[in-house]
């Protein structure tokens, strides 16, 4: 397995991992509990991680090549 895809396993543990540390209800960021917002903040980074992932691949470069 290709190490870029280990920094699929990031939100996983940011989301997952950090939960208990991140499970209060203050402060409030944005108006929201801490909970929420680190819910929140890792689905963008969810989505950051894989379009790195999708910019490193080599296979991609490939196909968007033709």
């Amino acid at each position: 397995m290709k190490l870029i895809y280990f920094l699929s396993f990031i939100p996983f543990i940011g989301m997952l991992g950090f939960l208990p540390l991140a499970n209060k209800v203050e402060p409030l960021v944005l108006g929201m509990p801490f909970i929420m917002f680190w819910m929140a903040l890792w689905v963008i980074l969810t989505s950051v991680v894989i379009g790195v992932i999708y910019k490193l691949d080599p296979r991609n470069k490939e196909v968007n090549s033709k």
